[in-house]
């Protein structure tokens, strides 16, 4: 197996563990948290933040959430579905962006 192959197939293990693995996040919350859409407040202020502007995440952020219902556990799992999802989709993009270099090129 190619390099590049071995990148990819372990990128899309990755992904789907994070989303298929077991936890205590549901599936569905899961993938939401990772395409950053579709979650109730005050998650979603926390999810936000992780995929677009993680260094302003602070402990308040958490308690909100946790406030909300959401177990330590769970925060975890969906912050971490967060960061996966959105490194994906630079992931993805810079993908795409080579191969338009690269057929410009060739």
């Amino acid at each position: 197996m190619a390099s590049e192959d071995r990148k990819r197939a372990a990128q899309r293990a990755l992904v789907d563990r994070v989303l298929n693995g077991t936890g205590t996040a549901s599936a569905d919350l899961r993938a939401r948290a990772f395409r950053n859409a579709d979650l109730p407040p005050p998650l979603r202020e926390l999810i936000d933040k992780v995929a677009t502007r993680p260094t302003q995440i602070t402990d308040a952020d958490f308690a909100a959430a946790g406030a909300s219902g959401y177990s330590e556990d769970q925060l975890v799992e969906l912050v971490i579905c967060a960061a996966v999802g959105e490194s994906a989709r630079r992931y993805e993009t810079g993908l795409a962006a080579l191969a338009d270099a690269v057929e410009e090129v060739g």
